[in-house]
């Protein structure tokens, strides 16, 4: 039997296989660990199932020496010290394909609701500013027909694309190594897909911005750093960008006093992509799937890419 943290409880039944088999401590708070809280709690765990919020760098490892198997509850793995798991040979599992969807269809939610003005004319009806029907009151652009532009052509984004059929739109789908910003120039709206890498921190600058149309509309439902946020606020200031979408955003959560979140036309919610239940409980079964096989000494079925 080996010992197990995990650092924080988890929809779905997922944590009860797993404590069948091994001793597992869950941290009890709604807040991930702090630093500190977390080395000492691996100190002496065999397994770590992690959260995108939980730093696994070479500060942890070294204080796990029987550390042996690593599990992120996510599809990446960027809050994750690639050499220094390498280094000493802890393979990390991800939970890919289950929350394809889910995602998918936030990243549609969020076109739609940019496109339509829909946060701001709710705030205008509980802010009595609904008078009448207006003619020129809350126009927003169109979507049916319109260029859909999807950064990252992997499930994620495939998925995007497949939804903009019902709404018969002309998709270009661009891949990491494409010319990103001539086929940035046509789009009207923009849906990020890609994953978060050095190469793609700070994809989307103020040169990828400028390029775009002003009346277009980006979306983020990749990593918040893909995106150069500052740059961002000053195209929605500017009216440069007609509005942006963000699930995602770098630090999350923003602080109250972030330049950002005064942009006009910005619609910004916390990180709920793979929020439905169905998701996040596959998510568990996928993490817990990875554990309960590195630690019996097999191949992790969803290992992250780590090479």
């Amino acid at each position: 039997m080996a010992r197990v943290f995990v650092t924080r409880q988890l929809p779905g039944t997922a944590l009860e296989r797993l404590a069948a088999e091994h001793e597992v401590e869950v941290w009890p708070g709604d807040m991930p660990p702090p630093p500190q809280e977390l080395r000492a709690r691996v100190a002496g765990a065999d397994g770590l199932l992690s959260l995108l919020t939980d730093h696994i760098d070479a500060e942890l490892l070294a204080a796990a020496p029987k550390l042996r198997a690593i599990a992120n509850y996510a599809i990446g793995f960027d809050n994750v010290d690639v050499e220094a798991v390498r280094a000493r040979g802890i393979p990390v599992g991800v939970t890919p394909d289950v929350l394809t969807d889910a995602t998918a269809d936030l990243a549609w939610a969020l076109l739609l609701a940019a496109a339509r003005r829909l946060v701001e004319a709710r705030q205008d009806v509980l802010d009595g500013k609904w008078r009448t029907w207006e003619p020129q009151g809350w126009l927003g652009a169109d979507v049916h027909g319109a260029t859909l532009a999807v950064i990252g052509a992997g499930r994620i984004g495939r998925a995007v694309a497949q939804r903009a059929t019902g709404f018969e739109m002309e998709v270009v789908m661009v891949d990491l190594g494409d010319d990103l910003h001539a086929a940035l120039r046509r789009p009207d709206f923009v849906s990020l897909h890609a994953p978060l890498t050095p190469e793609t921190r700070h994809l989307i600058d103020a040169a990828a911005l400028a390029v775009m149309k002003p009346t277009a509309i980006l979306v983020n439902t990749a990593r918040g750093p893909i995106v150069d946020q500052v740059a961002l606020a000053a195209a929605l200031r500017e009216g440069r960008l007609a509005a942006a979408a963000l699930d995602v955003t770098d630090p999350e959560p923003l602080p109250p006093d972030d330049p950002l979140l005064e942009a006009p036309n910005l619609i910004v919610v916390p990180h709920i992509a793979s929020a439905t239940r169905t998701a996040r409980a596959a998510m568990a079964d996928r993490a817990v799937d990875n554990l309960r096989a590195a630690l019996a000494g097999e191949p992790m079925p969803y290992p992250a890419p780590l090479a």
